[in-house]
């Protein structure tokens, strides 16, 4: 079964049937999306692999971003294009080799870097379009963090920012408890006790010199 066929059917509630809570789960993504790493400022141009229905652009364009999505899914970016109505724009195309018109301030890259046939030659090609940063997810116990920043540094992304996410993702928690593990992404080894069992980090991986805004 190709990508695209995966999700035939499933795009027109993508978001609310992926998450739990989706909300709070793509509010969290977006804050570190500006925030880990070098900080994104209104007006930056976000590009988001992988995009499916366009949850993130919410979040996103709430903070005055700019918003461009990327998914192979031609149903994905039919529900993504319903979803901005005109407020930014959704593309067909397939992360391994979609090339923006312009470059872009931040990629972004959620639940879908497994997708890349390639790695090392994906983060090679991001970096020819990516001004500031790349953001994406990592499950550490499925790729080794330090092979991953190896891989990022030939890239030309020399700088690696890791922070533990611990949003559920098919979970809805009670306030005070999500509010709790958010908490206890800077404590560093309850961060690194979670992160062996489940939870992701999030990665922003950008370069010494940043390009100015």
């Amino acid at each position: 079964m190709s990508t695209a066929e995966k999700y035939r059917g499933r795009a027109r509630r993508w978001t609310a049937e992926a998450y739990a809570d989706p909300d709070r789960y793509l509010r969290r993504r977006a804050d570190l999306v500006v925030s880990l790493g070098p900080a994104l400022e209104p007006g930056d141009m976000v590009l988001d692999l992988a995009c499916g229905d366009a949850g993130l652009a919410e979040p996103l364009l709430a903070r005055g971003l700019r918003y461009s999505g990327v998914d192979l899914s031609e149903e994905m970016v039919a529900a993504a294009t319903r979803r901005l109505a005109g407020r930014g724009e959704a593309h067909a195309g397939d992360l391994n080799d979609f090339q923006p018109a312009e470059p872009v301030a931040a990629t972004t890259c959620f639940r879908a870097v497994y997708y890349a046939r390639d790695r090392p030659a994906f983060f090679r090609h991001v970096a020819e379009f990516t001004e500031r940063k790349l953001v994406f997810d990592l499950n550490p116990r499925q790729y080794r963090p330090a092979d991953v920043a190896a891989e990022l540094r030939a890239a030309g992304f020399d700088r690696l920012e890791l922070r533990p996410f611990f949003v559920p993702q098919t979970r809805a928690l009670p306030s005070p408890l999500a509010a709790l593990l958010e908490a206890a992404e800077r404590i560093g080894l309850p961060a690194r006790v979670l992160l062996r069992i489940r939870f992701t980090y999030v990665c922003a991986a950008s370069r010494k010199f940043v390009f100015p805004p």
